[in-house]
């Protein structure tokens, strides 16, 4: 079987590992891809937003299966056109990518179906949402309704942030288009996860929940990032609670795209707050997370690609469950100086070939080439270095002995991925 991953980071890479690793995958091609796919697959430099170039491609190298990873793209509607040519993809639809795509589509569908999130308002002209403003205390969230690379949130705590904010999306257009509505909603304190499942459209098959940290630096503070590292399993989800977000939430969410007429396919990622035991969806994405895929993927004992072509097929209940390695996965990315508003790059990256025969750690690359057997950083989130412990305790140990046996110029990380685990198994 022939795949193709579109795509060029970190998740991409942990989706070419989990493929290349399934004896009935004969190439794997990634376009762009990057310096640690290039190992295990055929990168091609082609721009991912024309559809009909990728396509063309698909066709002329005989592709059985494409996997989209970046949100972009899904949103663009690439599998609508692969659809209609007959060619296997995996990801939802245009309109499925909506629930991700349109903050305000996602909100008033949960709201239409009773699904748990906290009670908002949306607005598209910024006159109506300045005088909204000044009827609120802070703290609340702010919100553009479009993809904003994950850095479109705004939680805010003091009045003069909330103005400015406003001003910046919906008047100077930061984000451009994405900014021009938004969601105002009620602030939810608790504890943030990650839920991804599986799905066909008609059933799920979750993923272990999974955390991850956005803000840029230690104890959560300093500017979102796209994820500064992710762990799993958490330990804030019981199993009748785990329970309830499958039945509440994303089976669900499911039955009412399908109410709208949309049939689902792909992952669900439901970004959740765990509130006084309760779960509530922050936000929605219609694809794999980044970093939460890396440490999932680690623990993943199954053949993922029966898991994606079943999710293609409509078949997905077929699939009874997916078998995973016993105990805890971490993922701590490195990043290159100056992210998330100005990374560095061209910085050679060392000590990678001390960690390629460590038994249960894995380096996902996000932003690296390779050129003449060497990596360099290309990107602002460069490397997820993602490892497998019996225990909280000792995965956080062998990943960090491992980030600490990697070297380049300004590379930054946080200190303190999973650290919230291991408070509350303490307590």
């Amino acid at each position: 079987m022939k795949v193709l991953v579109i795509g060029s980071g970190g998740r991409e890479h942990a989706l070419v590992w989990k493929l290349s690793q399934s004896r009935n995958v004969r190439q794997i091609y990634a376009i762009p891809g990057n310096g640690g796919i290039s190992d295990l697959a055929e990168c091609i430099e082609m721009d991912t937003g024309n559809i009909g170039d990728l396509i063309e491609f698909s066709k002329n190298k005989g592709i059985n299966l494409v996997v989209v990873g970046p949100e972009n793209s899904l949103a663009q509607g690439i599998v609508d056109a692969f659809e209609e040519k007959g060619i296997p993809i995996f990801g939802p639809k245009k309109q499925g990518a909506f629930i991700e795509a349109s903050k305000i589509f996602a909100k008033e569908l949960m709201n239409k179906h009773n699904i748990p999130t906290a009670s908002f308002k949306t607005f598209s002209e910024y006159k109506s949402a300045r005088a909204y403003l000044d009827t609120l205390k802070p703290p609340f969230v702010i919100k553009a309704d479009g993809l904003c690379a994950g850095k479109g949130a705004y939680v805010i705590k003091e009045m003069s942030e909330a103005r400015n904010v406003l001003k910046d999306l919906m008047v100077n257009a930061i984000y451009g288009e994405a900014g021009k509505k938004i969601v105002i909603e009620n602030f939810l304190s608790g504890v943030e996860a990650s839920y991804l499942a599986f799905t066909d459209g008609k059933s799920i098959l979750p993923m272990p929940a999974s955390q991850d940290h956005k803000p840029l630096l230690d104890d959560d503070k300093g500017p979102n990032t796209g994820g500064m590292g992710a762990y799993t399993p958490i330990p804030f989800i019981s199993e009748p609670l785990d329970e309830e977000i499958k039945s509440t939430i994303m089976i669900k969410t499911i039955e009412a795209m399908s109410a709208n007429g949309i049939i689902y396919k792909g992952v669900l990622y439901g970004g959740l707050m765990l509130s006084k035991g309760r779960p509530y969806v922050i936000e929605f994405n219609a694809r794999l997370g980044d970093p939460e895929t890396q440490p999932i993927f680690l623990k993943m004992k199954s053949d993922i690609l029966p898991i994606l072509t079943a999710c293609v097929e409509g078949r997905l209940d077929t699939i009874k469950k997916i078998e995973w390695e016993e105990g805890v996965s971490v993922c701590v990315v490195i990043a290159s100086k100056g992210y998330p508003e100005r990374p560095e790059k061209g910085k050679i990256i060392k000590g990678l070939d001390r960690l390629k025969d460590e038994k249960d750690v894995m380096v996902f690359h996000a932003g690296t080439k390779k050129i003449d057997g060497h990596y360099y950083t290309s990107g602002g989130r460069v490397l997820g270095v993602t490892a497998l412990g019996k225990t909280y305790g000792d995965a956080i140990n062998k990943v960090y002995d491992a980030v600490s046996k990697i070297e380049f110029d300004g590379m930054y990380f946080r200190k303190d991925i999973g650290k919230k685990a291991i408070i509350a198994t303490n307590i």
